[in-house]
């Protein structure tokens, strides 16, 4: 099921009168006058609730003689929500996008020729910031502090908080005084 036909099907759910044709639905095929006459509701009420229900693929409808017979389209509500969910969002690669688009503006804005003018106070630009300075270390490597001292302090001389820091957001580990950088 596509995200707009998720949308449609979510929405018609959400109507009371459309709900209550899906529960009479369920346990009889039904033409929209019976339909009607079981609800309390005009002809044209269930009509027009029919044809959105049938736009999102709740409902079936099939001829016989002079009328429309409506069904519930058992199918369509097999799926778990999670299934839904779960379902590649034609969204994911504009946020994607955006989300790298906000991670370039946030290095050109701290950093200077390589060098990091100033640590972030916002989580999310300082959490950018740490993860560009850990491409400066070497994955499977182990760094003594004093080394690890070294290589932030090519970005800012303030390099005991950004080892904090990367410590604490779990970019670098260390035991018994020994650096690794943290693969995901």
């Amino acid at each position: 099921m596509t995200e707009d036909n998720t949308i449609k099907l979510f929405k018609c759910l959400s109507d009371k009168s459309r709900l209550q044709i899906l529960k009479t639905l369920i346990h009889e095929d039904m033409y929209v006058e019976l339909l009607a006459q079981r609800l309390n509701l005009a002809s044209s009420t269930i009509s027009f609730h029919l044809k959105k229900l049938e736009e999102a693929g709740a409902v079936t409808s099939r001829k016989e003689q002079y009328y429309n017979i409506y069904s519930i389209n058992e199918e369509i509500f097999k799926s778990s929500i999670l299934d839904i969910i779960k379902e590649k969002s034609s969204e994911a690669e504009l946020q994607r996008r955006r989300e790298e688009d906000y991670r370039k503006k946030v290095i050109e804005n701290f950093f200077d020729y390589g060098k990091l003018k100033n640590i972030p106070a916002q989580r999310k630009k300082r959490l950018i910031i740490l993860e560009e300075i850990a491409k400066a270390f070497q994955p499977d490597k182990e760094y003594t502090e004093r080394e690890v001292n070294i290589i932030i302090a090519d970005y800012h001389d303030d390099f005991c908080t950004l080892r904090r820091e990367m410590i604490g957001e779990n970019i670098l580990s260390r035991e018994n005084s020994i650096y690794r950088l943290i693969n995901d």
